[in-house]
């Protein structure tokens, strides 16, 4: 299993505007088909030392391997959705795991 975790940082996050567009853009994730489970979330109302809950959106994506993940980098509408979305975000921070 190869999961992929993504953190986004909105430029403007008190734009509701850019929040919409940005969820819509990753709601579009959901079409590529190499995927096998997609969590799109926004921080937990939890608060601890240890947690950073200092971002807007945080998208898991669960793929069967590395093979998978490489698809989806050049997928169609991956690309299509960092053309359109990545003027939103002023950070992403991305963290790889294989079970």
């Amino acid at each position: 299993m190869f999961v992929h975790t993504v953190f986004f940082w909105l430029k403007h996050p008190e734009n509701r505007d850019d929040h919409s567009a940005l969820r819509a853009g990753l709601e579009s994730i959901r079409g590529v088909n190499e995927i096998t489970t997609v969590y799109i979330g926004t921080p937990a109302e939890t608060r601890r030392p240890v947690i950073d809950h200092s971002y807007d959106f945080a998208l898991t994506l669960v793929f069967v391997d590395k093979a998978a993940h490489d698809a989806y980098q050049v997928h169609p509408i991956h690309q299509e959705f960092v053309a359109e979305c990545a003027h939103l975000w002023e950070r992403v921070q991305i963290y790889d795991a294989v079970s």
